[in-house]
């Protein structure tokens, strides 16, 4: 178990130093719009997701009500649901629920490709170690960049938001390398991305849908093309 969570805590730290730059801006953008410092932490503590908080951000500074707060959040993250369903098949039987739950919890994009490009079945251990870290960089990024709210130049705040980008190319990108079927669900949610941003009709559908649609439709030709078979259930009878 000790030897799992460590190497979950090595694979982790390249995501949380990742995690850290991204959310330094968030922080920097979260006392920017009216919140404090502990404000902007919590959020961070209890979401862990960068699109979902920088769209709920521009909901508060726009004073817009719950309800559609939660509807934003709702479509923006329903990517996590489908993301951990398709972890929660490579885990197996043998974990529990309330260890899912917490899985599930800090299964981000970059963890759950981490997670999926392991080979065999990642152990609860494994899965705690590799979303400590990322869950501390990502707080810990937040609570400095509110603390470092006005300090910094403009051009510095706006660089820090690719990194979330950049990360998740060097996390992909490796994986793609090695599995002919990774690389083809990319390429395909590549293609979807490009027609949800090009195609005049679905210019229009919102960038949280855009994301639903682009990652059922990779997932749906992705397992249509490369269908992963069930290990035999042992011998026959003799």
């Amino acid at each position: 178990m000790r030897t799992e969570w460590r190497d979950g805590l090595r694979d982790g730290l390249p995501i949380a130093v990742g995690y850290f730059a991204v959310s330094f801006s968030f922080g920097l953008l979260a006392t920017q719009a009216g919140l404090t410092a502990f404000q902007a932490g919590l959020i961070s503590l209890t979401n862990l997701t960068s699109a979902g908080q920088f769209a709920g951000l521009t909901i508060i500074t726009a004073g817009a009500g719950l309800g559609e707060m939660a509807l934003t959040q709702l479509v923006i993250n329903l990517r996590y649901a489908l993301m951990s369903l398709a972890l929660g098949q490579k885990l197996g039987p043998q974990v529990g629920t309330l260890k899912r739950c917490l899985i599930a919890f800090v299964d981000t994009d970059e963890i759950f490709a981490v997670a999926m490009g392991r080979p065999g079945r990642p152990t609860p251990a494994y899965m705690g170690g590799l979303g400590f870290l990322p869950l501390l960089g990502w707080t810990g990024g937040t609570l400095t960049g509110a603390l470092a709210s006005g300090v910094l130049p403009a051009a510095v705040i706006s660089a820090l938001g690719i990194a979330l980008y950049c990360m998740f190319v060097a996390v992909v990108a490796p994986v793609a390398r090695r599995s002919r079927p990774v690389l083809a669900v990319v390429g395909i949610a590549l293609v979807c991305s490009c027609l949800m941003s090009w195609v005049p009709v679905l210019k229009q559908i919102s960038a949280g849908t855009a994301i639903i649609l682009c990652t059922v439709a990779a997932a749906a030709l992705g397992a249509w093309l490369f269908p992963v078979e069930e290990p035999a259930q042992g011998g026959d009878a003799a």
